[in-house]
């Protein structure tokens, strides 16, 4: 299996915005991802472009502490996914920045259609972002997947990279494995033990094998951030997301879905498990 590599970081980066009432904090958090992230950042919005709507997008950028971030602010009327799709993928843009919304009953975060399809089919990486806030909120803890896939150095990479650049305490790689791989039906002591032991093996396997991802790391972006491997036995996207969730963390870094028409149905059925309930903000890398 041939293993992407990817550099890390982003340099320029695309904000979808739109008049909503949660402007002035998407404005002020994606600026601030734009200067933590030393990236460029374009603003865009798709629909009917006015004098009005240009002061007050502005007036909300000059109140942000990174004006300066902003490059350029783009008007384009036309279908969103469409729209942003074809900018972004006749672009430079290495990192799309969308905002999921808050169920209003059940007070859980899901993903729009649109944002759902995007993350499938651009070119860049994707950042969602459910809770932006004017005053800034640290990344104390990352949680990234440790999938047995060509994409996934690149995915840790890019997790160690956001650690450094937001300065974060703990990066968690987490190794979901399949229940199918212990292959042992636990019957009665001597099946228990031979259950344990198999499960012994594979995390051990495991965690070398995601350990030799990260010492291909550069060191600076490992300095002061607490490293942690956990294996979980279960079901993909659902088990990663749930730990997620459980440990509170800040941000959760998976691979990106393929970008093709045949697109693995596999994995598309695992990243659903979390975009249908974000437990946190979410990096959906793509290795270049």
């Amino acid at each position: 299996m041939e293993i992407k590599k990817t550099k890390e970081g982003f340099n320029t980066i695309l904000f979808g915005f739109a008049f909503s009432p949660t402007l002035n904090q998407n404005i002020t958090e994606v600026t601030r991802v734009a200067h933590y992230f030393d990236a460029e950042l374009i603003l865009m919005h798709v629909g009917a472009y006015n004098e009005q709507k240009e002061g007050e997008i502005s007036r909300v950028i000059n109140k942000t502490e990174y004006p300066d971030k902003v490059k350029e602010i783009i008007w384009k009327e036309g279908d969103p996914y469409s729209t942003i799709k074809n900018f972004v993928n006749n672009s430079d843009v290495d990192l799309l920045v969308l905002g999921a919304q808050q169920h209003e009953t059940l007070y859980r975060f899901y993903v729009g259609s649109v944002a759902r399809k995007l993350t499938r089919h651009v070119n860049c990486s994707v950042l969602l972002l459910i809770n932006p806030s004017i005053k800034r909120k640290q990344c104390q803890h990352i949680v990234v997947n440790g999938l047995d896939n060509e994409n996934t150095s690149a995915t840790i990479s890019q997790a160690f990279f956001a650690g450094h650049k937001l300065q974060s305490k703990q990066i968690t790689v987490v190794e979901e494995i399949q229940d199918s791989e212990l292959k042992i039906s636990v019957e009665d002591d001597s099946s228990l033990k031979q259950a344990v032991k198999k499960e012994s093996e594979i995390t051990e396997r495991e965690d070398k094998r995601v350990h030799q991802i990260i010492n291909d790391i550069p060191k600076g972006l490992k300095k002061e951030i607490q490293l942690k491997t956990q294996s979980i036995f279960g079901r993909r996207g659902y088990s990663l997301g749930h730990y997620a969730e459980v440990v509170r963390a800040d941000l959760l870094v998976i691979n990106a879905p393929k970008n093709t028409n045949l697109f693995s149905r596999i994995f598309t059925r695992d990243i659903e498990f979390i975009l249908s309930d974000l437990p946190t903000d979410l990096l959906i890398v793509r290795a270049s």
